[in-house]
């Protein structure tokens, strides 16, 4: 026997002690052939061992089909047959009548193991086979010594309606029920049957590896661009719709912006309601139209430290890049000729904030808070359009001071419109610009009292004239107050009595109070140098360190009257009310018309509401007493803010298109000078 030769798989049956294997094996005698065999196959096909040689096919049967086409049965067809065969044992009645394949050689003791190309065969796997046929095995042709060929793994198999097999089941019962009712190509009036009608809708159009058909690459494609052109006209619908119709204009300057399909805040232009004519005032000799702009851009330190009110915000859209190209994108888009900036951080002030505003022709002034904070406020003007009398940085903090020990800062910058003298307009006229950012805590109500007090008399400070008039005011800045606050209405009345008044209530972030401690009287230490006009005061000098001076002879040098103003003064000290005298209105009406809703110009997971403003001097034909011979503004109009529902369905603050908690407001003004 050859080791090295390759033959073909085959299959037994079951019974071991079958006479015709028996039979066969005894009559083997390795290595020659048996008598009456057939020879060996001339050279260069592999020779079978007379025990495994396979049976030959019957007569009629059709040749073996073409390489690379797989052979397959008739259907319940059996794997080889030889028909008129019969046993001759005594159980040959319960023997079908077919020849079984003998067991391979190698399964015989002595004879050699079989070749490494064929598979071995699980006993289990020795039985009838079906009539399907295996999948040919490319052979090495080392073991035959000849040229490559494909053996199967099973012989005897047929090919008549190889395709039939491999249909799926219910295309064959399709195709029996078409023959059965007598249908076919040339059947009926169309030429095909229901049944072929349906097979042929849903038959692809290419065939592939396994029999079935697919879609040609060029239909493909073509079905693609047909795709693509209608998703593009679906898009240019929907943007139609969202325009105005043609010949309609939307009011200038809008905020609304598209940023990856996300549908951003809707704010437009609005008129003052208050504005009533263009007419010059007595005395006035120009007007000066201007803008201002408040906006709190949320400092990124302050962002990472409070992450938990943004958990409603993707991390991608709270990086630092993509806030500051939207942040500029706003300042770029309103144009406003002053900005008031709140949560400035320094260093992207200093390295890019800064820069960028320089390059559109901005003049920036800056103040940090005290301490070790990162951010602060900066008033930000057109030099195109204003020029810079002064900076005035505030500081709220004062050391020694248990109730103004916060970081919190201000900033007052008096600016003049430039081309005033050449329009006749009054040398000493000029604007007093201040913005500031309150203390946030919603339970220290007094803190913030003493801090706006501080602002205050800086603001009346440098906007009084040496003849006893005052210059216009704005005010902006974030003061974590709600429009029904009572501090809210200290800035706007110009009073506030706070006898009995909670700490927690004075901001009006807290519905409920919290705790029950009120406000003391007086609100702050006279060391601080402002009474309750909010107003700088001379504070009395140090007694003489000669001590010579008795108590008696500073009573007797006092007069009577000054006795009597000293009085009132302590008195009037600790009276439970604050006032001062500038007469603030805000550029805002706090609700939303028609139905009244409040507006909004913060939003984050803790709180929906207004804390920021632009409060100005209005001008009016009463003039309050303290402002005898002052100028004022004329409220031209405003950017409309939004309310909750609306920031609700841009998925709240910050978001694609708007990268602060805090929305912008813009304002215009006249200043007649």
């Amino acid at each position: 026997m050859h080791s090295n030769r390759n033959i073909n798989d085959v299959y037994s049956t079951s019974g071991e002690n079958h006479p015709m294997i028996l039979r066969q094996l005894s009559s083997f005698r390795p290595p020659c052939p048996t008598r009456g065999r057939p020879p060996f196959p001339p050279r260069g096909r592999p020779p079978f061992p007379p025990c495994c040689r396979p049976p030959v096919p019957p007569r009629g049967r059709p040749p073996v089909p073409p390489r690379g086409r797989p052979p397959v049965p008739p259907r319940g067809g059996l794997a080889l047959c030889r028909p008129g065969f019969r046993s001759s044992g005594p159980s040959s009645s319960h023997v079908p009548h077919f020849i079984p394949a003998p067991r391979p050689c190698w399964s015989t003791r002595g004879f050699p193991p079989p070749p490494p190309g064929l598979p071995r065969l699980h006993p289990a796997d020795h039985r009838f086979s079906s009539a399907r046929m295996l999948a040919p095995r490319r052979v090495n042709p080392g073991d035959f010594g000849g040229s490559r060929r494909l053996l199967s793994s099973a012989v005897g198999m047929t090919m008549e309606h190889a395709h039939r097999d491999t249909e799926p089941p219910h295309k064959r019962r399709r195709r029996a029920e078409g023959n059965n009712q007598g249908g076919g190509p040339g059947g009926g009036a169309t030429g095909q049957t229901e049944d072929e009608g349906s097979e042929r809708e849903h038959r692809p159009k290419l065939r592939l590896k396994d029999g079935s058909r697919g879609k040609s690459r060029k239909n493909c494609e073509d079905e693609d661009a047909k795709t693509k052109n209608r998703e593009r006209d679906e898009t240019q619908n929907r943007r139609r719709d969202k325009s105005p119709p043609r010949g309609q204009k939307e009011s200038q300057p809008t905020s609304s912006r598209q940023h990856d399909g996300l549908k951003s805040l809707q704010r437009h232009w609005e008129a003052s309601p208050g504005r009533t004519s263009d007419t010059r005032p007595p005395g006035g000799d120009a007007a000066f139209d201007f803008s201002v702009m408040s906006y709190n851009i949320l400092s990124q330190q302050l962002l990472q430290d409070n992450v938990y009110l943004y958990q409603h915000c993707p991390p991608g859209l709270l990086a630092w890049d993509r806030r500051l190209s939207n942040l500029l994108d706003e300042m770029r888009q309103h144009d406003a000729d002053i900005l008031c900036l709140q949560e400035v951080q320094e260093d992207h002030y200093e390295n890019q904030i800064k820069p960028a505003l320089q390059a559109l022709g901005y003049q920036c002034e800056y103040k940090k808070r005290t301490g070790n904070k990162p951010d602060g406020c900066a008033v930000i003007f057109k030099a195109s359009r204003l020029s810079l009398l002064s900076s005035n940085p505030v500081e709220f903090f004062r050391p020694g001071d248990a109730l103004l020990d916060r970081d919190n800062v201000g900033l007052v910058l008096l600016l003049r419109p430039n081309g005033a003298e050449r329009r006749g307009a009054d040398p000493s006229a000029f604007l007093c610009v201040a913005n500031t950012h309150l203390l946030y805590n919603p339970n220290r109500g007094d803190i913030k009292l003493a801090q706006l007090a501080i602002l205050l008399a800086e603001i009346g400070r440098l906007s009084r004239l040496p003849d006893g008039s005052a210059n216009p005011v704005v005010l902006c800045g974030d003061f974590n107050s709600t429009p029904r606050s009572p501090l809210y209405g200290f800035l706007t009345t110009g009073r506030l009595d706070y006898r009995g008044l909670q700490r927690s209530m004075v901001s009006g972030q807290k519905d409920t109070p919290r705790g029950r401690r009120v406000l003391e009287s007086p609100l702050w230490s006279r060391s601080l140098g402002i009474n309750r006009q909010c107003r700088y005061e001379d504070v009395p000098g140090a007694e003489s360190s000669s001590g010579s001076a008795t108590v008696e002879g500073v009573i007797s040098d006092l007069s009577v009257q000054d006795a009597a103003t000293k009085a009132a003064a302590a008195a009037d000290r600790h009276r439970a009310s604050i006032e001062h005298g500038l007469k603030l209105r805000s550029s805002y009406q706090h609700r939303l018309a028609p139905d009244g809703r409040p507006e909004i110009t913060t939003f984050h997971s803790r709180t929906a509401s207004t804390v920021d403003y632009i409060l100005y001097t209005p001008e009016e034909s009463t003039v309050p007493p303290s402002l005898s011979g002052g100028r004022g503004l004329e409220l031209l109009g405003r950017l409309s803010l939004v309310g909750k529902s609306e920031v609700v369905e841009v998925k709240g603050l910050p978001n694609r298109c708007h990268s602060s908690d805090h929305l912008p407001l813009l304002a215009s003004f006249r200043f007649w000078c």
